[in-house]
């Protein structure tokens, strides 16, 4: 063993040294099966744990890395191209504007072939290149090679010594042969990859200089966000002319139509009951659907034809909205549920609420439409975030109808019903125009034909933005509209909002280095998919180093901290950072003025020079290759900072010392700012 030697050194960090933030979610199984007739198939099986997955070869073009699957070896002749086995999922991404396709829980390759020689013995050599991610954070591409030997029957294995031409390039062949259960590396030669391109001896990161940035970053749905939205939709269409006249009605016949006034207000917080458990009923079948169909929803929500769908539904209901016709349910489901209302007690208390609900569909479909639409297109999560939307929607019902029946004198300052009742009804008709928009751009990016750019998607709102407000101030009309509306003062401030954002929306036609319509990022097109953008104006208007080396000398000229930013090409959790948290007003300042990027790509496919490249032997047949620059600070990752996940923010001085807790992964926003701005304010305070 040559302890003395650097790349000794390397491992002894990489395999002994290592802690749990070096993650190997996926194990390999390698072997080779007998077909008959001088047939084979070398298969390579993949075991994943829960919640990561591995791309197809089939993957699209600019999103994620494609497995690749290489057989290759002695006296070998393959037989067609190898195969992929197991369940494929698609799922649209935003972040990488296109459909991705992926394995979970499994998956398998195989490759046949046969022997050039049938009576002669060959080596099989299997190579695979992959990627793993979950929701969070994507892994480094990896590189493992596997090898078995095939022995036909009666064959002789044949012996030949090696010429000075095979010697030669022996020598210049580095295995390193690695056994982490037991903490044993052997070098049996010399690698001659420059030590300074992975071991810093002055990083330590178990000592960061500062501990004030340690963030608790979670991976979780933000749920109250979609219990919000429901209520709000809730209120929303408590104002529709479908639902806010019976709201005198209901609760006058249950605090006047009992003899006893505190049974008729008990009456009345039952069915206020009743309607929160129909409309969270209603997502029951999308449970007992998912459940059934596994991955049905991401399959809806990446499906082209799907989403063109809803856009034909959305403007469907935007018409209604505007007056042109009714969306009603069959009027015999009403009546049967009318006259179960007669039972009386507990059961037509019930059949009242779910009376109200059916009669109120022509307003309140189109919103709940809404809210299925929403929930399809932004979660994995989905029958969870849409039982949560319907309890917010029905939550709103229920409060209002309750404490109007607890306090009925309140009912004398409510608005009297008239022509406002279908100005709420116009102005969301404009909305699902909107939000109709939002589904057909959502097939073009899944098709990857991008004839919405984010421009055109920006004008399309422009113009709605400019009807809505014209109609607000009654310079247009609709059919149920009065031919001489008053325009009162809040459909004059309605409008008056209406044009701010039409003027928010027209300053994403300008070219400019700063990201802008913020507010609205993850509904616009990507940044990628515009007319202006050009892959060489960099990240967000910043012109990164990809070297860390060279940033290093930058951050000791300017005198400024350096950001590490291990990062991918392929990685989506990475694209979603930099477009969604990147890019906001008080982040995107101190990436810009106050740190030196160093953005290193692990996935970077550029080959190193011949005598940087070498081969790490990890035990049960697997060799990890080091052969590109992305394997390079792949490794360089996870020997200074144990980590091997993307995307790794470190925040390190010039010198090379660690400022505080690296941070992993998608996070909210003020986790990353948080981060931020404790190495930066450390960084200025102790100069």
């Amino acid at each position: 063993m040559k302890f003395k030697n650097w790349f000794l050194l390397i491992l002894l960090f990489l395999f002994t040294g290592i802690n749990a933030q070096i993650k190997n979610p996926v194990k390999f199984k390698f072997t080779v099966n007998e077909l008959g007739n001088n047939q084979y198939e070398a298969v390579l099986n993949a075991t994943l744990e829960s919640g990561w997955h591995i791309y197809s070869r089939d993957i699209p073009e600019d999103t994620g890395i494609p497995t690749e699957y290489v057989v290759s070896g002695k006296n070998i002749e393959l037989i067609g191209k190898f195969q992929e086995v197991g369940k494929k999922h698609e799922e649209f991404s935003e972040a990488f504007g296109g459909t991705i396709i992926y394995y979970s829980n499994s998956a398998g390759f195989k490759q046949k072939f046969k022997l050039k020689d049938g009576t002669k013995p060959g080596e099989v050599v299997a190579e695979i290149t992959y990627q793993t991610c979950d929701d969070r954070v994507c892994l480094a591409p990896n590189t493992l090679e596997f090898t078995q030997k095939v022995a036909p029957k009666g064959a002789t294995e044949e012996v030949v010594a090696p010429t000075d031409e095979v010697k030669d390039s022996v020598k210049t062949t580095e295995t390193v042969v690695a056994n982490p259960a037991k903490g044993e590396i052997t070098v049996t030669e010399t690698s001659k990859l420059d030590p300074k391109q992975l071991k810093i001896a002055s990083i330590d990161f178990k000592k960061p200089l500062t501990d004030c940035g340690t963030a608790s970053v979670q991976a979780s749905e933000n749920y109250w966000t979609y219990l919000l939205l429901g209520f709000i939709g809730g209120l929303i269409a408590l104002l529709t002319p479908c639902v806010f006249p019976m709201i005198p009605l209901t609760v006058s016949f249950f605090t006047k139509g009992s003899k006893n006034k505190a049974k008729g207000k008990r009456d009345a917080l039952m069915y206020g009951f009743f309607i929160l458990m129909i409309f969270v009923l209603l997502s029951l079948p999308f449970h007992l659907i998912d459940g059934i169909a596994g991955n049905i929803f991401n399959e809806i929500s990446t499906s082209v034809w799907l989403n063109i769908v809803f856009f034909i539904v959305f403007i469907f209901f935007a018409g209604s909205f505007f007056g042109y016709y009714d969306i009603s349910l069959p009027s015999s489901i009403a009546n049967k549920s009318s006259k179960a209302e007669e039972a009386g007690g507990i059961i037509g208390i019930f059949f009242m609420a779910l009376t109200l609900v059916i009669v109120s569909f022509s307003c309140t479909g189109p919103i709940l439409g809404s809210l299925l639409g929403g929930s399809l297109s932004g979660s994995s999560h989905i029958p969870t975030l849409l039982t949560l939307a319907l309890t917010g929607f029905g939550l709103a019902w229920a409060i209002i109808f309750g404490l109007l029946a607890l306090f009925p004198q309140a009912l004398q300052s409510l608005p009297k019903s008239g022509g406002w009742m279908n100005t709420v009804k116009v102005v969301l008709g404009f909305i699902e125009l909107a939000l109709a928009l939002k589904f057909l751009s959502k097939a073009d990016l899944v098709s990857k034909t991008f004839l919405i750019k984010r421009e055109l998607f920006i004008v399309i709102w422009i113009v709605i933005g400019i009807g809505l407000a014209l109609y607000l101030f009654g310079l247009i009309r609709f059919p149920h509209d009065d031919k001489k509306p008053k325009i009162s003062i809040t459909r004059k401030i309605l409008g008056a909002l209406g044009i701010g954002f039409v003027i928010y929306l027209i300053q994403g036609l300008i070219p400019a280095e700063r990201p802008k319509m913020q507010l609205l990022s993850g509904i616009l097109p990507p940044l990628n998919v515009s007319y202006f953008h050009d892959e060489k104006d960099g990240i967000l208007g910043m012109k990164p180093e990809h070297d860390f080396f060279n940033a290093i000398e930058l951050a000791k000229k300017e005198n400024k901290p350096i950001l590490i930013d291990f990062t991918g090409y392929g990685c989506e959790n990475c694209r979603k950072m930099e477009e969604f948290v990147w890019s906001e007003p008080d982040i995107l300042p101190i990436l810009q003025n106050d740190i030196v990027l160093a953005s290193l790509y692990v996935d970077d496919k550029e080959e190193l020079p011949e005598d940087q490249k070498t081969k790490i032997d990890l035990g049960e047949g697997q060799v990890k290759r080091v052969k590109t620059i992305g394997d390079r600070w792949s490794l360089f990752q996870q020997v200074n900072f144990n980590n091997n996940s993307q995307p790794h923010y470190v925040l390190i001085t010039p010198d090379g010392k660690v400022i505080n807790t690296p941070v992993s992964g998608y996070m909210p926003k003020e986790d990353f700012k948080k981060f931020l701005e404790c190495g930066v304010d450390y960084f200025k305070n102790n100069k």
